[in-house]
């Protein structure tokens, strides 16, 4: 199913953005952020965030983000906002001239995690897969829309009924750049149920 352009909502719409059919430019406003409490204590709920609301309980989201990125933290990509206190978001961060860092962020109840690794500051665009099997999520990147790779697997724990899913871009210093979404769809699960082990007998 094709992304539907029209039944979007934003949550905290920015000054700045273009919307068409098939292409979301989103152009940041400095100190805009999503993080909750862990280690920097602090708690930023400011990035603009634009969502479609899901009813599957089983579904993929493709998405392309090509990135103009130059300041430190500078970040866009893909996100599931239920609240502003549960959250789940997967982005390339600016860092420095040498090196980004491809990640993603899980907020359960009002505190944050972040599991990183990183990638060359020459990479300017990443696709991202956000699939869902009831309450559990898989997030999965690639460099060209084909070959996904794993990022993690999470569980979140209100994610019950429909999601919103879509994209984000924000710049948490003092700086703005343009974010790009492009090749946004719906599919069927690409995230198979699991059938190694079995599970766990319970007494």
């Amino acid at each position: 199913m094709k992304w539907d352009a029209g039944l979007l909502q934003w949550t905290r719409e920015p000054e700045n953005y273009r919307i068409s059919e098939d292409r979301i430019e989103i152009f940041t406003q400095p100190h805009t952020d999503l993080w909750q409490r862990t280690y920097y204590h602090f708690r930023n709920d400011n990035a603009p965030v634009l969502q479609l609301s899901v009813e599957d309980k089983y579904f993929s989201f493709v998405v392309k983000a090509v990135f103009e990125s130059k300041c430190r933290f500078d970040q866009g990509g893909v996100v599931m906002y239920l609240d502003s206190e549960n959250w789940l978001k997967a982005s390339v961060e600016y860092e420095n001239e040498e090196i980004q860092r491809l990640g993603s962020v899980v907020t359960n109840d009002g505190y944050s995690d972040w599991a990183t690794t990183d990638v060359d500051a020459s990479i300017k665009a990443m696709w991202f897969r956000l699939s869902r099997r009831e309450d559990d999520f898989c997030v999965e990147n690639s460099l060209d829309g084909v070959n996904f790779k794993q990022m993690r697997i999470c569980h979140m724990r209100h994610a019950d009924g429909a999601v919103p899913i879509g994209i984000y871009a924000c710049s948490p210093e003092d700086s703005s750049f343009r974010a790009v979404f492009t090749n946004m769809e719906l599919t069927e699960c690409r995230w198979l149920a699991h059938d190694g082990q079995a599970p766990d007998q319970e007494d």
